[in-house]
């Protein structure tokens, strides 16, 4: 997989909305229970607990956004002892949760750093060009909608599934669709692991085409075992509504500069300031 680290698509004005998006999900993240409880050094039993019964209340789960089947019996982030001994004590939820606004909550949770990292990165480099074109109260506006496109997408399919689903993949998804409509030529500044990371300068479209058909291929269950834990087919869903919602502004978008060709090795190394 080849890793994005700058884009050669100047914006014009100050992307806000991408901005505090990063930011929202970097805060959720650090005050998410589990994290909270690895910093304070908690027991990894009561983090688990914790964490379980946060994720019950805030994460999309597919046979809740389907079937509306909330469950009877829930995690309440304690820890009792049972028979089979010590384990979380569930119990009816003390809380009402709707299940159209989990999908939004799921938006702004992350199972883990990296996953958080890899999806801020890709907001951050392909986000602020879409922003730049759509305007921050539409581009706001279609990320959210990208966002439940790809979580009621992924639940149709897995409509029996009790997992949580979460994550800013799917909304980013969209934003990554949205870019290669309108900035298919765009080059993008990439590291390839090649013995060491070997930097490249390519069109937006080979490097988003490129991931895009990844996504594809796992979601159909090829190239990974087990189905994994990552929700592919999410991603396959907001990249195709990204594209179809950012199309109609395809013809008034101004191209991006394009320099000529593609360089490798030390001739590759940009001349632009971080």
């Amino acid at each position: 997989m080849v890793i994005p680290v700058h884009d050669v698509n100047p914006v014009r004005r100050t992307p806000w909305v991408t901005y505090a998006l990063i930011a929202a999900n970097v805060l959720v993240f650090l005050t998410m229970p589990g994290t909270a409880g690895a910093v304070a050094g908690g027991g990894r039993l009561a983090q688990l607990c914790d964490l379980q019964a946060f994720m019950d209340h805030y994460a999309a789960v597919p046979r809740e956004l389907i079937h509306h089947q909330l469950p009877r019996l829930v995690p309440t982030g304690e820890v009792g002892v049972g028979p089979h001994g010590p384990g979380c004590v569930v119990a009816p939820p003390a809380y009402d949760k709707s299940p159209a606004l989990s999908v939004f909550t799921a938006m702004f949770l992350h199972g883990g750093s990296l996953h958080l990292l890899g999806n801020m990165l890709f907001l951050l480099i392909f986000g602020n060009n879409v922003e730049d074109r759509m305007g921050h109260i539409r581009y706001f506006l279609f990320y959210v909608v990208c966002g439940y496109a790809a979580g009621y997408g992924f639940a149709l399919l897995n409509d029996g599934s009790g997992d949580p689903l979460i994550g800013a993949s799917g909304a980013i998804a969209g934003v990554l669709g949205a870019y290669l409509v309108l900035y298919p030529k765009a080059r993008v500044w990439v590291l390839v692991p090649f013995l060491v990371f070997l930097p490249l300068r390519l069109p937006a479209w080979l490097v988003l085409g490129f991931w895009f058909g990844l996504q594809a291929v796992y979601s159909s269950g090829h190239g990974v075992s087990g189905g994994g834990t990552v929700a592919y087919a999410a991603h396959v869903v907001g990249f195709v509504a990204g594209m179809l919602l950012a199309w109609p502004l395809k013809p008034g978008t101004p191209p991006p500069p394009e320099p000529p060709g593609l360089l490798f090795g030390r001739r590759a190394r940009p001349h632009y300031s971080w």
